[in-house]
This record gives C-alpha cells, structure tokens and sequence, in this order.
C-alpha cells in the first residue's frame, strides 16, 4: 500500500519522515514541485517561482522478516 505525505509549511523534513513512521510507512521517493505567482509585467502575464511543495511517497513498512521489502 502506498500514501503520499507532503511537508507542511512549518514542519520540518525530518518530522515529516517521523510521522511517515509513526503511521507505519517507509519513504521510497521524494518529489519537489515548485509552486508559481502570476505576476503582471509590463502589461504580459509572468510566472515567478515563489516557494517548493516536497512530497513523500511512502510504502507500508511489513514487520514480518520473510516478506522482502520491494
């Protein structure tokens, strides 16, 4: 099973990926997407990059040693 947790504005990553834990979950990928403003130039529309939202992919941790983690 897989579930996405993304990092809020006043966490860091090191929280994120503990309450990734918390809930059982193991990081298998990290996904950074800028996050643009419309900003109006000299009479043209222009998209300025303002900050990053970073969002984990998590897969569920399994406690039984005989199932290989994937």
């Amino acid at each position: 099973m897989k579930k996405q947790f993304e990092v809020f504005e006043n966490e860091t990553i090191a929280d994120c990926l503990a309450r990734m834990e918390k809930e059982g979950f193991q990081p298998v990928r990290r996904i950074e997407k800028p996050v643009f403003r419309e900003v109006k130039k000299n009479g043209k529309k222009e998209y300025e990059p303002v900050t990053r939202k970073i969002v984990f992919e998590g897969r569920k941790s399994s406690s039984d040693p005989n199932i290989p983690d994937l």
